[in-house]
């Protein structure tokens, strides 16, 4: 597989958004190897898009949106949850960013089904495709946090690869969910495998 590249991420969010598709993310933790499969995204356009984090400017919780592209930016949400987003090119002194809304486990499953168990919510999975169906769930299961705001995903322990598997040809795209209306809830920027 190889590692996706500083220059790759470099793209406005809703270019970005649908290549991420089928790309995998991986997490090295010593002897434990966690894969997933991207297959839901979203984008979000910074000063341009009421929705997103960026929208009325760099604050200390979402400077890492205006940093370089290929970093993750993690956020808390309702009071318990995490989500994760990776950050794409934009404008100079704005921002962009893909949220990573679900995947499908290849590898370290057990880990996954575990930390599902773990922290406040404690929750389960009846399927192995379950376990990583939304943006909080795919964050418990891989551990991030706020701790993980800012990581490089071109070196260290978790990044995104191309293990050969193109995006899909015609991606499913609908409005973005979850958004308050007039919000940016009209907005076409969220993109799915067909199969999903």
């Amino acid at each position: 597989m190889a590692r996706l590249t500083r220059s790759w991420f470099d793209r406005d969010p809703r270019e970005l958004a649908p290549l991420l598709l089928n790309k995998v993310l991986v997490s090295r933790d010593g002897p434990t190897v966690l894969r997933a499969r991207i297959t839901e995204v979203e984008a979000y356009c910074g000063s341009t898009d009421p929705a997103s984090h960026a929208y009325r400017g760099c604050t200390p919780r979402n400077a890492t949106m205006f940093g370089r592209p290929g970093h993750l930016y993690t956020y808390f949400v309702y009071g318990m949850h995490w989500c994760a987003n990776v950050v794409a090119g934009a404008p100079p002194d704005d921002a962009g960013a893909v949220l990573l809304r679900a995947a499908v486990p290849i590898a370290g499953l057990d880990v996954m089904r575990a930390r599902r168990w773990t922290g406040r919510t404690r929750e389960s999975a009846r399927r192995d495709i379950d376990l990583l169906s939304g943006p909080a769930k795919l964050a418990a299961a891989f551990a991030l946090d706020r701790t993980h705001d800012g990581l490089d995903l071109t070196r260290g322990a978790i990044g995104i690869y191309d293990d050969g598997t193109p995006p899909p040809g015609s991606p499913q795209q609908t409005v973005r969910i979850g958004l308050r209306a007039g919000r940016g809830d009209r907005e076409p920027w969220r993109w799915l495998t067909p199969s999903v």
